[in-house]
């Protein structure tokens, strides 16, 4: 299958992109902190072919991302702390581990509880909108290389992707934190700290 490589500049870009995903395609798309490889995270057969790109095991869950808070809750569970995080932190570097709802066992490898984001990249968010349901949002990369910051590094480490957006190169290699606000324990630790997330609870 040939590669679609695209400028984030080019007309029509976000057409096309919610187009691909919505026939279960596979687009690698600029976030606010890496490249992601995505697809319709409501579809388990382009889910499927995530993990085959990514030479993921199928027990390690996706992280997915949504445009708003709406969508968010109306694919998660939102307690109390949950929505004031998501009001506070997003759209940013902030993944909530949230009960899941309408999603696809795949996509969290059977848990009950999905990481789930709302970047703050503005194609990113135009394109899920565009779509109208989340997106996969893993680093755009084979499992456990580096995660790409350039269009060129995602493409020199994937295969059968049906699009590539090239926004050029991001500002850092650094992932999202990811926060289970039911346990508050911190999964990951990444452009968000610990403290600051803390300190927004506390007001």
């Amino acid at each position: 299958m040939s590669m679609l490589v695209i400028s984030a500049e080019e007309e029509g870009v976000i057409e096309r992109a919610a187009r691909i995903l919505s026939k279960g395609g596979i687009v690698v798309y600029p976030t606010d902190t890496l490249y992601a490889l995505g697809c319709d995270a409501t579809n388990p057969e382009a889910v499927k072919r995530v993990f085959e790109i990514k030479r993921r095991s199928l027990s390690k869950p996706l992280p997915i991302a949504v445009a708003s808070l709406e969508m968010m809750q109306e694919y998660c569970e939102l307690d109390e702390k949950a929505e004031k995080l998501a009001r506070a932190m997003l759209p940013g570097a902030l993944t909530l581990l949230l009960k899941k709802k309408n999603l696809p066992d795949i996509v969290t490898s059977g848990s009950a509880k999905v990481a789930v984001r709302i970047p703050a990249n503005e194609l990113a968010l135009k394109i899920i909108a565009a779509l109208g349901k989340p997106v996969v949002a893993t680093s755009a990369n084979i499992s456990g290389k580096a995660p790409p910051i350039s269009a060129e590094e995602a493409m020199a480490q994937l295969s059968d992707v049906d699009l590539v957006i090239d926004a050029g190169k991001l500002a850092e290699r650094v992932p999202s934190t990811i926060y289970d606000p039911e346990t508050g324990e911190v999964l990951r630790e990444g452009k968000i700290s610990k403290k600051e997330i803390e300190a927004v609870l506390r007001k």
